[in-house]
């Protein structure tokens, strides 16, 4: 029996899914980090643009589904097919970008945001993704200034949070102490939210003490790795190296937070502090 093209497609598209967890990031100390399994919404997905090939909101879909199980590596595959029917959607760029960066690809992710940024500068995870970018890169300056844009956009309470955080600790690690308390003290981000970010600005603010950010209640791996590297971080700034040292290796202990913020930052200060 002759099977039409588009189901040959489907059986394609999902059976990549249904394969062993796939291999998404190599630690320098050697451990492998792996994608989580499919409970259905990749292959749904799969199986919906299977139907309609060239359709961007589609193949965004399967793009954004697939990094929902951190199946990194292939999201940026998808996403890079979007991009091959419509190269200038800055959506497409924004998560391709947000996902080089999660599997430490950070001159890809930088060139998809720089690139979407100029297409569209309204997108504020463009510019939330690319502070983070410059961050990693020692580029303090530079990632206080896309902070500085994406903290007006921001699109709820949360992201401010964390455009807010970002900023303070950008301007910080840039020198300019007397611009990120001055910005703390505006309250940008007044707008109540309870995450880790929200922890962060309280110790920031001196509203608590570092040894009242990381609860028992924080059990879970990326939360753990961004209040870890918060402190880490703060103690930095504060000329502390040793606890700055003690709190980023507790970060990247915190071994299923690997595709968080604070764990990928978390790795590049342990390398500048080698």
């Amino acid at each position: 029996m002759k099977i039409a093209p588009i189901a040959v497609l489907a059986m394609l598209v999902v059976a990549a899914p249904a394969a062993a967890q796939s291999v998404q990031y190599r630690s320098p100390a050697g451990t492998v980090f792996r994608s989580e399994p499919d409970t259905g919404a990749v292959a749904r997905a799969a199986n919906a643009l299977a139907a309609d090939p060239k359709n961007v909101d589609r193949i965004l879909a399967l793009g954004l589904a697939q990094a929902g199980i951190r199946q990194y590596r292939e999201a940026i595959a998808t996403f890079t097919r979007g991009l091959a029917i419509q190269p200038k959607n800055a959506l497409l760029l924004r998560w391709r970008g947000h996902r080089h960066l999660s599997v430490r690809e950070f001159a890809k992710a930088e060139a998809d945001l720089e690139a979407g940024t100029r297409i569209d500068p309204s997108i504020y995870g463009l510019w939330y993704h690319l502070g983070i970018v410059r961050f990693l890169k020692g580029d303090f300056n530079g990632a206080a200034e896309a902070f500085a844009k994406g903290q007006p956009i921001a699109p709820d309470p949360g992201e401010l949070k964390g455009s807010t955080d970002w900023l303070w600790m950008s301007l910080s690690r840039a020198g300019r102490a007397a611009e990120a308390t001055a910005m703390l003290g505006r309250h940008p981000d007044s707008l109540k939210i309870d995450n880790a970010y929200n922890q962060r600005l309280r110790l920031y603010r001196g509203e608590i003490g570092p040894d009242q950010v990381v609860t028992l209640a924080d059990t879970a791996g990326v939360q753990v790795a961004t209040l870890a590297f918060g402190l880490g971080n703060w103690y930095l700034v504060k000329g502390d190296t040793a606890k700055a040292r003690e709190w980023f290796r507790k970060s990247v202990a915190a071994k299923d937070g690997w595709p968080g913020f604070g764990f990928i930052a978390s790795e590049r200060e342990l390398t500048r502090l080698h």
